[in-house]
């Protein structure tokens, strides 16, 4: 099992910055690809970007250029570093990653970020 913590959420203007960070801890051998995901009120949870285990990223096109995903394997942590948010940033975000061999999938609780107009 792995446990993974989120942190970092919270209320913010459009416009502005968060840091979103997650911990993952437990049976992390074999953790492959980390990343973000987000469920906005009334919709499906979506990718926000994810990472490889050899720094490759993927973005979702609403956040290119905004986000940046970023990783630290030595701490078994990633980031969410998000600029110039909008309202349409609202939702809770989840980390996830997935492990080798069999892709399994882990979630965190999820963290609420809000952008305010």
């Amino acid at each position: 099992q792995v446990q993974l913590v989120e942190s970092g959420g919270g209320l913010v203007q459009a416009g502005g910055s968060l840091r979103l960070s997650c911990a993952a801890s437990g049976s992390i051998i074999s953790i492959n690809t980390m990343g973000w995901y987000r469920q906005a009120p009334g919709k499906q949870r979506e990718l926000v970007a994810r990472i490889g285990s050899g720094g490759r990223t993927i973005y979702a096109d609403s956040v290119k250029g905004r986000f940046t995903i970023s990783r630290d394997y030595a701490k078994n942590m990633v980031y969410l570093e998000m600029n110039s948010l909008k309202p349409e940033d609202t939702g809770v975000y989840y980390c996830n990653v997935d492990k080798l061999p069999y892709g399994t999938n882990y979630w965190g609780q999820g963290t609420q970020v809000t952008v305010s107009s």
